[in-house]
C-alpha cells in the first residue's frame, strides 16, 4: 500500500508539473467574426449554447475534449448564446439549444441536435471534416 501511495503522489507531481496543451478559447459569436471565419474557408464548428441548459453542460466536456485534439488545432470553435444570439438561430433555422454545427467555409456540413452520446456527438462533428 505504501508503493501504491508513492507512486500515486509521484504521477501526480508529475502531471502537474507538465503544462497542458492548451485548447483553442472558444471564440463567442459575432456575426463580423463568423463572416471572417467563413470567407477563410476555415473548418468551424459552432456550439448553441445556454447556460442553463443541462444538456448543453452535457456536452461541454465532449467538445472542450475536441477542442483540444491535435488534429483539430486549425479548426474555430464558436459558441453561439441561444438567448442573445436569435439572428443566428433564424439564418441557420437552428430550433434549440445543444444544437452543435459544423461548417467548412460557408457550407454546413453536419449537424448534431442535443446529442450527448461520447461517440456519437464526436462522430457527429468529425463527419463534418
Amino acid at each position: 500500500m505504501k508503493r501504491f501511495t508513492t507512486i500515486a503522489l509521484a504521477c501526480a507531481a508529475l502531471t502537474t508539473s507538465i503544462p497542458a496543451i492548451a485548447a483553442p478559447a472558444w471564440m463567442p459569436y459575432t456575426q463580423a467574426g463568423f463572416a471572417k471565419a467563413q470567407a477563410a474557408g476555415k473548418a468551424i464548428v459552432v456550439d448553441v449554447h445556454a447556460d442553463w441548459c443541462p444538456t448543453c453542460k452535457a456536452q461541454a466536456p465532449i467538445l472542450d475534449e475536441l477542442r483540444s485534439e491535435k488534429r483539430l488545432s486549425g479548426v474555430t470553435f464558436v459558441r453561439v448564446d441561444f438567448d442573445t444570439d436569435k439572428a443566428f438561430l433564424r439564418e441557420h433555422r437552428i430550433p434549440r439549444q445543444s444544437t452543435v454545427l459544423v461548417f467548412r467555409g460557408t457550407r454546413e456540413t453536419a449537424r448534431s441536435i442535443a446529442e450527448t452520446r461520447r461517440t456519437e456527438l464526436r462522430a457527429a462533428v468529425l463527419a463534418g471534416f
